[in-house]
């Protein structure tokens, strides 16, 4: 039986051939009842893929800012009982790259624990733009299990400011900062998801660092099922928090408010205005431009994690546009690679409307409960 590494992604799952998984491919049923009274298909598709980005949203951005603050500190600890490059448990630390790039890290996380099977492998580097500021370029490739082939990478540019960073270029998250990123995932080349997002990380008081933010994205390459594609605009305004907790685990806790929009496909872009600095926010930095908007929703997140990974995500009845209301739990029985580790539902007056089951990356399915008609996510967004 295979050993897996505490970091392991089961990257394989997220592109194979689900039920009208395919762009283009199924027809979409007919009409039919159910969710929330008698509507179609293509209507519960729509709240559906909305109700799992609001999710993904700030999952997705929180899962980049810990990775940020906390690969660092765990690469330090690492590094100190290991030489740089030597594989410790499916997980391999470099300084610089493996490219030998000035100002560089490079992190290996494997399918297994002797290291041989490449799960995803993010390369950063960076270029300090003065003490307190530098910009990060960051590119994460994912792979599939048993294949060396890429199936999907991850590209990020942030500029960090009014920070103290480690040995390593990294942010210190005690000392708070100021972060802008922009990117983009390709899956099976093509730019997929684009979502740009800032954050206002406050200096911590004690074991506790209050933050705000805002994100915006939109699925680039559309649903060609459905003739439309989809986007988000939301953000911690009022603010949350981030704990260290006495297990040396970290919980982002927050209440995500936004809205979704669906517009044709290529019609939706990402707008920018000025970067924020202090908390509250009362204008996000990024917005959502073009398309019709669906309707608002208010989702009360928490999420652990440990060295990176996320342990734990949590919410309890989230409300979305139409009444729809959002539950997600995370399975203690199973492990985090399998897709039944954390599990939405999405309903509306206790009639079931769709599920998702994805894995601690956030890779898995979206099901329509009436039609059994499946989407695909990949990162915490729905991609096809």
């Amino acid at each position: 039986m295979r050993s897996y590494a505490p970091f392991v992604l089961v990257a394989s799952l997220t592109l194979t051939a689900c039920g009208g998984g395919g762009g283009g491919s199924g027809p979409m049923p007919s009409p039919m009842g159910g969710g929330g009274g008698s509507v179609s298909t293509q209507s519960q598709s729509e709240r559906a893929i909305s109700g799992a980005n609001a999710l993904g949203s700030p999952v997705k951005s929180y899962t980049n800012y810990e990775q940020s603050i906390s690969a660092p500190a765990s690469g330090a600890r690492r590094t100190q009982s290991l030489a740089l490059g030597q594989c410790n448990n499916g997980f391999e630390f470099f300084a610089p790259d493996k490219n030998g790039d000035p100002n560089s890290t490079e992190a290996e996380f494997f399918y297994d624990q002797t290291c041989t099977e490449p799960a995803r492998d993010a390369v950063r580097i960076y270029n300090r733009t003065s003490s307190s500021s530098e910009t990060v370029n960051r590119t994460e490739t994912l792979y599939a299990l048993n294949n060396s082939t890429p199936i999907a990478t991850s590209v990020r540019t942030n500029t960090i400011t009014n920070a103290t960073f480690d040995t390593y270029g990294f942010a210190v998250v005690a000392s708070g900062f100021d972060r802008v990123g922009t990117g983009y995932l390709n899956v099976s080349g093509s730019r997929t998801i684009d979502s740009d997002g800032e954050i206002v990380m406050q200096p911590a008081s004690g074991n506790v660092s209050r933050f705000c933010g805002d994100s915006a994205g939109f699925n680039a390459t559309g649903f060609q099922r459905l003739g439309e594609t989809f986007g988000w605009q939301g953000g911690d305004l009022s603010g949350g928090t981030r704990t260290v907790n006495g297990d040396g685990s970290v919980t982002w806790a927050s209440t995500r408010s936004g809205f979704a929009v669906k517009g044709a496909i290529g019609s939706l872009s990402i707008a920018t205005g000025t970067q924020n600095t202090s908390c509250p926010i009362s204008t996000p930095m990024f917005t959502i431009a073009g398309g019709t908007q669906l309707g608002s929703y208010n989702v009360p997140v928490s999420v652990t994690y440990r060295q990176g990974m996320l342990t734990n995500l949590t919410v309890t009845n989230g409300t979305l546009s139409n009444g729809d209301t959002l539950n997600v739990t995370t399975s203690s029985s199973q492990p985090p690679t399998s897709q039944q580790f954390i599990s939405g539902v999405l309903s509306n007056g206790g009639t079931q409307i769709a599920t998702f089951n994805v894995d601690a990356f956030g890779n898995g399915t979206v099901t329509i409960s009436s039609s059994g008609a499946q989407f695909v996510m990949t990162d915490w967004h729905v991609v096809r």
